[in-house]
């Protein structure tokens, strides 16, 4: 090594706007600012680019055409990376870093195949899977990895106590100025193409999932719009691999029972994908942004919406409670509509009574990309020295 920057692979599932493909962007900036070489896969459908300009190499691997299931979907995806990086020098990179299940086991398989010596591997959060083929396919990808990181505590216990896998904490960062409090030239017309116009406006970032806990935020909007009547509940984004259609009918349904109608200018819009510089734009027009998931590896909107001065509502689960307090945000109890509205209310009323003068700073202080990704040229150094197996016994895996 000494003092050679280390030629690293980053490879990560879409192009799309996901919370793990951000992660995946602004780690290669800030290592590629910190001198490094980084190339950044990503497998792409119809030569659809990447979401967002990026100063690293970028190699979109192309996705061939696929029936529906997900099953389908996820193996040739993972055919499409083992492909690109084939020709793309494989063994020729120091480090070889999936951030999801998709990379990890193309990964997996050129490892087994002799044709590269390892891998590391982000996990974010898993999932939970009812087809044999998906839960293989995520079990893997951080089974044969060589080491592990997670990007909260939570998971990193997670994955020693419930999966038998020594893992590193390695956190999020936040970009503040991307999404500083000030009004943008281009805030005003995106809100106005959008039918913006309630007094007060909840967000929420992640489209229509279960896993984000999209229909008891609807439960709690109806019981808020008994108190605030011209309230309107913003769904941002929501480009995702998985199938929410079911999920996502419901909550169409719920919403037309409440009397709530879904549309521009409507009490509920959801947007659907947007263009990047659009979440910044919604979370300065917001009141409030809504963070009630029931999963999440650590959330990175909550800090994205503080940085943009925004009150925030949040689920009072881990990875959340891990750094967060209630001088920065409002606590919810995410399976109670009444507690969530309760929140909102709060998080309305004199901005929650978030301290954005002191404590949210100084949360904001504790997460930078440069600081991630200093973080991870230990462990990648650490990681390229001879070692013992850091893998815990399996005997917890079933």
């Amino acid at each position: 090594m000494n003092g050679m920057p280390l030629r690293i692979a980053l490879f990560t599932h879409s192009v799309n706007p996901r919370g793990g493909v951000v992660h995946t962007l602004e780690l290669g900036r800030a290592l590629y600012e910190a001198g490094q070489d980084v190339t950044i896969f990503a497998p792409s459908v119809g030569g659809a680019p990447m979401f967002r300009e990026s100063p690293c190499r970028i190699v979109l691997a192309p996705v061939a055409a696929h029936g529906d299931d997900t099953v389908t979907m996820v193996h040739t995806r993972i055919e499409a990376m083992k492909s690109a990086l084939l020709a793309n020098g494989a063994a020729s990179f120091d480090i070889l870093h999936a951030q999801d299940s998709i990379s990890g086991n193309a990964l997996a398989e050129l490892r087994e195949a002799g044709v590269i010596r390892g891998f590391v591997r982000t996990v974010h959060h898993l999932d939970g899977f009812g087809d044999a083929h998906l839960i293989e396919w995520q079990r893997r990808a951080y089974a044969d990895a060589d080491a592990v990181f997670c990007v909260s505590e939570t998971w990193t216990r997670k994955m020693r106590n419930e999966f038998g896998t020594a893992a590193s904490t390695v956190n999020n960062g936040v970009d503040i100025g991307r999404f500083r409090a000030s009004r943008e030239a281009g805030d005003v017309s995106l809100c106005a193409r959008l039918g913006l116009g309630g007094k007060p406006v909840v967000l929420a970032v992640g489209g229509i999932e279960e896993r984000k806990n999209t229909l008891q935020l609807l439960e709690a909007f109806a019981l808020l719009k008994q108190t605030h009547g011209a309230a309107q509940l913003v769904l941002a984004g929501g480009a995702s691999l998985l199938d929410h259609d079911a999920y996502t009918r419901r909550f169409m349904a719920r919403a037309a029972k409440l009397g709530l109608p879904i549309g521009h200018g409507k009490p509920i819009v959801v947007t659907g994908a947007l263009d990047d510089e659009a979440i910044p734009a919604l979370m300065r027009r917001a009141d409030a942004v809504s963070m009630v998931s029931l999963r999440e590896g650590f959330g990175l909107v909550v800090l994205e919406a503080l940085a943009a001065g925004t009150p925030v509502v949040v689920s009072r689960i881990e990875p959340f409670t891990g750094y967060l307090d209630e001088r920065v945000c409002c606590w919810a109890q995410p399976h109670d509509a009444h507690s969530i509205a309760g929140a909102l209310r709060r998080a309305l009323d004199e901005r929650g009574g978030i301290d954005f003068d002191s404590a949210v700073p100084a949360l904001l202080a504790q997460f930078s990309w440069r600081e991630s990704a200093r973080r991870h040229l230990d462990l990648y150094r650490r990681e390229m020295q001879p070692r013992q197996p850091s893998r815990l016994p399996h005997e917890s895996l079933i």
